[in-house]
């Protein structure tokens, strides 16, 4: 057995588990093993992305875990940041040209 943690962070509130699974388990089984799903029925933890300490992982059917892992739950996002960049640089560039 190996000890990881799951950890998924809601809009109002985050949970870190932490969970002992058998070692050589794939990460996606890791998630569905912690009991994060009965918390937050909304995820949909078969095609949810999923990451180990920041990094996307690209395959959890295949990667297994290694004791210590942190296994993200990441949400959509609801606002793409470039988009939200350029919004914000438009906003100054307008106020500079008004003289604010």
């Amino acid at each position: 057995m190996v000890e990881i943690e799951v950890v998924y962070a809601a809009v109002d509130h985050q949970v870190l588990l932490v969970v002992a699974v058998a070692a050589g388990t794939s990460v996606r089984a890791a998630v569905r093993t912690s009991g994060i799903g009965e918390r937050f029925p909304e995820l949909d933890l078969a095609d949810c992305p999923l990451g180990i300490f920041g990094k996307v992982v690209a395959d959890p059917e295949v990667r297994a875990v290694q004791a210590g892992d942190r296994i993200e739950i990441y949400r959509p996002l609801l606002a793409d940041p470039k988009e939200v960049r350029r919004l914000r640089a438009a906003k100054a560039a307008l106020a500079k040209q008004r003289g604010l």
